[in-house]
């Protein structure tokens, strides 16, 4: 080819954008620079950046010719760079008002938002709290740089021991590599756990609110990326997380660099066991509340979100209520989908199998009151290969026996009649983990149940975890439609969560993660799941209990082909 030849550097760059569109721009440009034209037409706000398939902060310089794939408030990784971001701001403008007191990022709240809590005083009144915001948002007037360092973890853990900030050095002495990144507004330096804005100035959407002793930071959910909801009051999801609070105090566990201790000193067996046996107390009480209403309700109907736990749950539940005297019969949710021909489509007008619609609700309504009250009938077993129902088991209920009916739709008022309705107990199980990083980094209690999920589906179906991640965005839609606004209207919620699990899912997961290809859509989530998974030390499978939610995931679990006879 004659026309190839050496040549001098341009002082221009070109960036090529994922919609087909290029930029061309200053060389040595930062991608936020670059992208200027992009974000003053983007409907959701510029906060990242994907380049050559790895996700970046915008004050990355650009050198050379590139893809890159913006990343909005509208994207999930835009969506945690802009809420820890956020996070950092309120830590800095509490501890320049409060610099005696402690501020922890406790859990996640459904309407979007942070619960939080503070020690070493009482908690915050509805002044002091306006008083913290309103120096959030001086500081975000003030358009103050997020100064980000990489530094070698020696002198990161001095800078901790400084301020006293025993967590995080129990977390930073845990780490496997020689350096890592600190950042900075104004005089505050803290380690938070993945990318920033580039500067204060980014962080427009917020507010504090006073909730059930401490208070809540608010932020935009993804769909709605400039506007912050009204707070929806979740007061049974807030019971199970400070339930799960008090479970880890008992076991001496706050963090996850407490754990890493502990499992270095030979506790692991320990925290397995008292852990299991939390779970197990907690199911006999659900128990107990059954069966001191089992004249009353006889159909108990138990619902929660993708690898929540809720059928290993439910079969320990059956084994409880035995133990009370009590039969249940588990009935299966999915053996009442429409046939293929009745089944709605979605927007996209592909089958949407998430929907209550799904479901023949007239049979099902049927079939439970006839069960209920003492018929023998044929129920149907539906055939997923051919796509209809077939002719199941004949059954009829003893006097007094119980229904467990468990599926994604079961705290949904559709499901069944007001009749059924009133002779219902109903359970929501979910991880409700608040076991954190340290008391800024929480772990996303959906990022648990997305590694739980990688390790069943390679291990029960084959998949691969790059096609686990690329069906997870869909999977947490249906969630927020279906499962998530039903959630308070359970009797009781289960937590499912372990405080040391994540130790024993990281060594199987992380070969699945590091299979998924760079430069494929579901690269970037693989590597900051592996970044996370590194934090915990490991613990063997072989030494998690046979009966444990944890064994749904990782196998072996004696309960898998449990069944109550007698019906």
């Amino acid at each position: 080819m004659s026309d190839v030849r050496f040549a001098e550097k341009t002082p221009l760059i070109q960036i090529h954008l994922t919609d087909g569109r290029t930029l061309e721009g200053p060389r040595g440009a930062t991608v936020g620079e670059l992208l200027r034209p992009f974000a003053d037409e983007s409907p959701a706000p510029l906060v990242g950046a994907v380049i050559n398939g790895e996700l970046h902060e915008l004050t990355k310089p650009i050198d050379l010719e590139a893809r890159v794939q913006p990343v909005t408030m509208a994207d999930a990784d835009g969506a945690r760079i802009y809420r820890r971001s956020l996070t950092f701001l309120l830590e800095v403008a509490f501890s320049d008002l409060f610099p005696d007191a402690s501020l922890f990022i406790d859990h996640s709240l459904s309407s979007g938002g942070y619960y939080c809590s503070v020690r070493g005083r009482e908690p915050l009144t509805a002044g002091e709290l306006q008083r913290v915001e309103a120096e959030m948002r001086r500081l975000v007037g003030l358009d103050v740089p997020f100064g980000g360092r990489e530094m070698p973890v020696a002198e990161a853990i001095t800078q901790f021991e400084a301020s006293g900030a025993t967590d995080k050095i129990q977390l930073m002495r845990r780490r496997r590599k020689p350096a890592i990144t600190l950042y900075r507004i104004g005089r505050h330096v803290d380690y938070h756990h993945g990318f920033m804005v580039p500067s204060t100035g980014y962080l427009k959407w917020f507010g504090l609110l006073e909730l059930n002793g401490g208070f809540a930071l608010r932020f935009p959910r993804r769909h709605a990326p400039t506007t912050v909801a009204p707070m929806v009051d979740n007061p049974q999801l807030v019971g199970a997380f400070r339930q799960y609070g008090n479970w880890l105090q008992r076991l001496g566990i706050q963090s996850v660099g407490a754990l890493d201790d502990a499992i270095l000193r030979g506790r692991s067996r320990e925290i397995i066991l008292v852990s299991e046996a939390l779970h197990e107390q907690h199911i006999a009480a659900i128990a107990r509340q059954i069966a001191e209403r089992s004249a009353r309700a006889r159909l108990v109907l138990i619902s929660g979100p993708s690898s929540s736990g809720k059928t290993t749950f439910s079969r320990r539940l059956a084994v409880q209520l035995l133990s009370q005297g009590l039969s249940p019969f588990a009935l299966e949710l999915d053996n009442y989908f429409l046939g293929r021909d009745r089944t709605p489509k979605d927007a996209s007008g592909q089958y949407d199998f998430e929907t209550i619609d799904a479901l023949d609700l007239a049979q099902l309504n049927d079939h439970l009151g006839r069960l209920l009250a003492g018929e023998e009938m044929q129920l149907p077993r539906f055939n997923f290969h051919l796509s209809r129902q077939e002719p199941g088991d004949t059954i009829r209920l003893r006097p007094g026996q119980l229904i467990i009916l468990e599926g994604i739709h079961g705290l949904n008022p559709r499901l069944i009649s007001a009749e059924l309705a009133a002779q219902s107990f109903k359970v929501y199980a979910s991880a409700l983990t608040q076991l954190n990083l340290d008391r800024h980094n929480r772990i996303s209690t959906t990022d648990t149940r997305l590694i739980r999920r990688l390790v069943r589906d390679a291990r029960e179906r084959g998949y691969s975890a790059t096609q686990t991640i690329a069906r997870w965005e869909s999977v947490r839609r249906g969630e927020k439609h279906h499962i998530f606004p039903y959630q308070e209207n359970a009797d009781v919620m289960f937590n499912s969560a372990l405080a040391y699990e994540l130790s024993v899912l990281r060594p199987l997961a992380e070969p699945l993660l590091r299979q998924v290809e760079h430069g494929t859509p579901e690269f970037v989530e693989a590597r900051r799941l592996l970044s996370f998974l590194e934090w915990f030390l490991p613990i063997e499978a072989r030494e998690v209990p046979d009966n444990s939610i944890l064994r749904e995931f990782v196998g072996g679990s004696n309960l898998k082909d449990f069944k109550v006879w007698g019906a």
